[in-house]
């Protein structure tokens, strides 16, 4: 069979219940294009057989890694050669934490370390397996990788429990590898110039001290690196963060939100997408002191007066570029959040409660309710880095309807 012209995908297949969806999902690919080679684990053949994907493929499906008939011309290494791209679907919680740990003991999890196409993980599991601290960690590791996580869906599962951790539909995760015209969440930003704040800000008191909040940058910081992953030209702007800048990403640094405001305001002009998420202190004490305050008093009252508001003032610009807010709240989460995107004439809010005991600042996960008019998506809690590719796919997705509109 020839594959000239084609996307070659080789789709790796563990042993979950949702592979008895793998043939329609290499239809699907098929349908778009693409030559399909697929690898199955031991555990996979229980759940769908050989003969069916090969059906639908046209190609055999590769089972062993030792295959005297394949491995003559360490056939392994040139089916690692051979992807574009390789799709893990459905990834079990096992192959998850197999390749989290760099295995090699198949020829799926061979092919993964022998390869240097991109890795895509469609994940499917039970939503307590998906919600374990190890699981979190495992899919946090391959995600700085830089594997792209599509999923998992919330809902009912086979276990018949209801939440995240359900593979998504073949249909979405052919049309997330192998975007048509009508859907192209990657390249509708390659080359968009974007700016986004993140991190912090720290108002002086004095030389030595300061009014700050509990913001990492995490959040921000993988946002960043998605949106430069998904081929956008992307300037951050940084409130103070131990974090290292992302791979092709430029850094602007600032102290206090009037920095901020002022590398916003200075760069505002060329950006055709604005993501706010940097935790921007509202309030700054009103009369910073130029020398160190003793503790001689028994109390001090500090004066505090309003920091400007850049995403209010990015978004009231006669030509505002696609304006993204965030919110951080710790009770009324969809209320205060769709209030904010009104009130202030935004295009997408993403929401995230904090202060709770999972998720929001200076945790390594976090869920977001993304929000914009007249729609809504909740994505699940997950690794910052594979929730920053979620939410950069649909800010793609809604800048895209904004510009054909």
């Amino acid at each position: 069979m020839s594959d000239e012209g084609s996307q070659k995908i080789l789709l790796g297949v563990s042993g979950g219940i949702a592979a008895y969806k793998t043939p329609e999902l290499v239809r699907r690919l098929v349908e778009r294009c693409a030559a399909v080679q697929v690898v199955m684990t031991a555990a996979a053949a229980s759940f769908v057989t050989p003969l069916s994907l090969q059906a639908v493929s046209g190609r055999p499906v590769r089972t062993a890694l030792l295959a005297p008939e394949a491995e003559a011309g360490m056939d392994h290494i040139a089916l690692a050669r051979w992807a574009d791209h390789i799709l893990l679907a459905p990834a079990t919680a096992h192959l998850i934490a197999r390749l989290a740990h760099g295995l090699a003991d198949d020829l799926l999890t061979t092919l993964v370390l022998a390869t240097t196409a991109p890795v895509s993980i469609a994940p499917a599991m039970n939503q307590q397996m998906w919600q374990h601290p190890a699981t979190a960690a495992n899919v946090q590791v391959l995600a700085r990788r830089g594997c792209r996580l599509l999923g998992p869906a919330d809902g009912e599962q086979a276990c018949g429990e209801t939440g995240p951790g359900r593979m998504l539909e073949p249909a979405e995760i052919a049309a997330a590898l192998l975007p048509g015209p009508s859907a192209q969440p990657k390249s509708a930003l390659a080359n968009v110039p974007v700016l986004i704040t993140a991190g912090p800000t720290r108002e002086a008191i004095d030389p030595v001290r300061y009014v700050g909040n509990r913001s990492s940058g995490k959040m921000g910081y993988a946002l960043a690196a998605a949106l430069a992953r998904a081929g956008a030209r992307v300037t951050l702007v940084s409130g103070p963060s131990a974090l290292p800048c992302p791979v092709s990403v430029t850094r602007v640094r600032a102290e206090s939100a009037a920095d901020m405001h002022a590398a916003v305001m200075d760069r505002i002009a060329d950006c055709a997408i604005f993501v706010a998420a940097a935790a921007v202190a509202d309030y700054r004490p009103a009369d910073p002191m130029p020398t160190k305050l003793k503790k001689d008093a028994d109390s001090l009252t500090l004066k505090l007066v309003r920091n400007p508001d850049i995403l209010t003032a990015v978004a009231a610009l006669p030509d505002k570029p696609f304006t993204v807010g965030f919110a951080a709240e710790t009770d009324a989460v969809e209320a205060m959040a769709r209030a904010k995107l009104e009130r202030k004439g935004l295009d997408m809010i993403a929401a995230n409660e904090v202060g709770g005991a999972v998720g929001g600042f200076e945790a390594d996960d976090n869920a977001l309710l993304v929000l914009w008019p007249g729609g809504r998506r909740a994505l699940p809690l997950q690794p910052k880095p594979a929730l920053a590719t979620a939410l950069t796919q649909l800010i793609a997705e809604r800048y895209a309807a904004s510009a054909s509109g």
